[in-house]
């Protein structure tokens, strides 16, 4: 392949350009979407070797996603599952700014961010079973992953709980001038939430490096955006704390990247907090348990066109940087993974009864 085929170069939407129009009706039935308009800006470069990491990144989450999924259905898995489908490229993008020092804190959609900050995918899926050689021992399940080893903080099942972590994260660094930043994802349902006006508030007024990542994907729960927000543009919300805020497109895993890195940059260089919203779409309904009834199939069918993982794919062939045989050896890659994970999971001990009230009390202080 020709040298000049070894960078793949896109065009970033300038962030004040993006507009949603969530009004139009198709055969009766109201159609929400999104559509955005496009200012030029700086247009980075990605060598070879990193789109297709980030290419194999997104694949992994999405094909584990879809395993999770048969397995639920097949009552291998129980309790509640929030699939990650369609947001691949927020976890994947954002988590390229991060360093092993840096803390993260999940939602209870925790499963790309998890895999993405290279948990052992074997312990992911025991955990999701209910088993003891989980990463949680089986306490957790799917909505609460952690690994303290790579300061992966959690999972939280209640909607904006791990806000208030976040900035406690950062404060306990800040106080032993560990040079790090806390990373803390949320959906859009949380900022409807007192915890996180209460955490923009206190991490603005400790100036303290939080780096906020609302994944607005246009639904808390069943309810639209526009039904629990009177200003839907989220990043907008940052500067009323004094916060530096940005906005970035979700369904684009180098969009992601590259906003992520300036945000990141900002907190590093700073040393205050900044929120990024990334604008985003799950395919899936909101959890297994969900019919998903208050979106149209038409609205889902226009979001799947801009599928960040066929649509970042669509860009490395057209450069040159993939081919049919290098898919097919990612692919098997990833579902040989998953065969091991499965294994792993099937295989796991339940924990002793005795137990498991391990975690729930704390050892007596003298």
């Amino acid at each position: 392949m020709a040298e000049k085929l070894s960078v793949l170069t896109i065009t970033l939407n300038a962030h004040r350009t993006l507009r949603r129009t969530r009004h139009s009706v198709k055969d009766g039935q109201r159609v929400e979407s999104m559509t955005t308009t496009t200012d030029q800006v700086e247009r980075p470069t990605v060598e070879r070797g990193h789109a297709l990491t980030l290419l194999a990144e997104m694949l992994r989450i999405r094909r584990f996603e879809e395993k999770a999924a048969e397995l639920y259905s097949l009552g291998k898995i129980r309790g509640f599952l929030h699939l990650y489908i369609g947001e691949e490229a927020v976890a994947v993008g954002a988590m390229q700014s991060l360093t092993k020092e840096d803390n993260i804190v999940a939602t209870y959609r925790d499963h790309g961010h998890a895999l993405a900050r290279s948990m052992p995918m074997a312990s992911l899926m025991a955990e999701m079973y209910g088993k003891g050689n989980g990463c949680s021992h089986g306490h957790g399940g799917s909505m609460h992953f952690f690994d303290k080893s790579l300061r992966f903080f959690g999972g939280y099942a209640i909607v904006g709980g791990g806000l208030p972590i976040a900035v406690g994260l950062a404060l306990a660094d800040k106080l032993q001038n560990r040079c790090a930043l806390t990373a803390c994802f949320f959906g859009d349902g949380a900022v409807a939430e007192g915890e996180f006006h209460e955490s923009l508030n206190l991490a603005a007024l400790w100036n303290l490096p939080v780096l906020f990542l609302c994944e607005n994907n246009l639904y808390a729960m069943g309810t639209a955006l526009e039904r629990h927000q009177s200003q839907t543009d989220i990043n907008l919300k940052g500067p009323a704390y004094g916060i530096a805020s940005d906005v970035a497109d979700g369904m684009d895993v180098l969009a992601v990247e590259a906003a992520a890195r300036r945000a990141a940059e900002t907190v590093r260089e700073s040393g205050n907090p900044f929120l990024l919203e990334i604008r985003t779409y799950r395919f899936r309904a909101h959890s297994m348990a969900d019919p998903d009834l208050y979106r149209t199939k038409e609205e889902v069918e226009h979001w799947k066109k801009r599928d960040p993982i066929k649509t970042f794919e669509g860009h490395l062939r057209e450069t040159g940087l993939l081919d049919d045989a290098r898919l097919t050896e990612i692919e098997a890659t990833i579902d040989a993974e998953i065969k091991q994970a499965v294994a792993f999971a099937e295989a796991g001990p339940w924990e002793p009864v005795g137990d498991l009230a391990r975690g729930v009390y704390t050892a007596a202080v003298p």
